[in-house]
């Protein structure tokens, strides 16, 4: 939870990037508060929140935002690995992480709903978003729905990202992307992702050190919610410097923690902003 906490960090970067903006390159427009908070949370690595929150901020905004979103989580393996090593030692990314427990099925269940009624209870504009994300996971947990399962991991899963490719597509017409803001969305973004990713490594290098080294900082890069790119770049990098190193499930929690994160600062963000 505190790696996913650090990854936001990229959240707020493009927010204060995109209302600076205007002050730092003369002639350019400024973003309004809305709309930069809504190019925030390109950080969050989360398409879906992107999306949702896009299009309650800054609908004029949303297929540039989108396609930003969805580009750099498809880059992450270029994006990440150059901060990782710059953030960490050999001896840090050579660090063997003890094995994880199991949880059982009755745990899983009342962590969703825990998370769902805790957060309609403090931030009810993210009631939407964690409520799906936590409905994905009781269907799965509890034993029986393996149809649905099936279907929603696969079929219906392809269908509705078709859908929003079509709705996105629509959306992007000429004088909406061909002009100066969406370059400096596409810059913003990219900024962003950069700073979750340092955000999330700096948590996990200072868990390293409170733990005694029971910590590898490579899974830091999972601060940042790209699910799962973001986990394969922390075992891919972590086997390279020590074939022992198996850092992908450990990698998941900071991803996991980030997406209900970012969720959370969306809500708060709609709830603030909205008005």
């Amino acid at each position: 939870a505190l790696i996913g906490l650090g990854g936001q960090l990229g959240i707020f970067a493009a927010l204060g990037g995109a209302l600076l903006i205007g002050n730092i390159i003369p002639g350019i427009e400024p973003f309004s508060l809305k709309e930069a908070a809504a190019i925030g949370m390109i950080g969050s690595s989360d398409g879906p929140t992107s999306i949702y929150t896009a299009g309650i901020l800054a609908p004029n905004l949303l297929p540039v935002i989108t396609i930003a979103a969805y580009s750099y989580m498809a880059l992450v393996p270029l994006i990440q690995p150059p901060i990782m090593r710059a953030l960490t030692t050999d001896k840090e990314r050579m660090i063997v992480m003890s094995q994880l427990k199991r949880v059982r099925r009755r745990k899983k269940i009342i962590f969703a709903f825990g998370i769902t009624v805790a957060t309609l209870i403090l931030v009810p504009a993210a009631g939407t978003l964690i409520g799906m994300l936590m409905l994905g996971n009781v269907i799965r947990e509890c034993g029986a729905t393996d149809r649905y399962v099936r279907t929603l991991q696969n079929h219906l899963l392809n269908v509705l990202t078709l859908l929003i490719g079509i709705s996105i597509g629509a959306t992007a017409t000429a004088d909406r992307i061909l002009n100066v803001h969406t370059l400096l969305i596409i810059c913003l973004g990219l900024f962003a992702f950069a700073f979750g990713t340092v955000g999330g490594v700096m948590i996990a290098k200072l868990l390293c050190k409170v733990t005694g080294g029971k910590v590898n900082p490579l899974i830091g890069n999972s601060g940042v919610s790209a699910m799962p790119m973001a986990a394969r770049v922390s075992q891919k990098m972590g086997q390279e410097y020590n074939p022992q190193n198996h850092l992908l499930m450990h990698a998941m929690g900071p991803i996991v923690a980030s997406t209900i994160g970012s969720a959370i600062l969306a809500g708060i963000f709609i709830r603030f902003f909205g008005g």
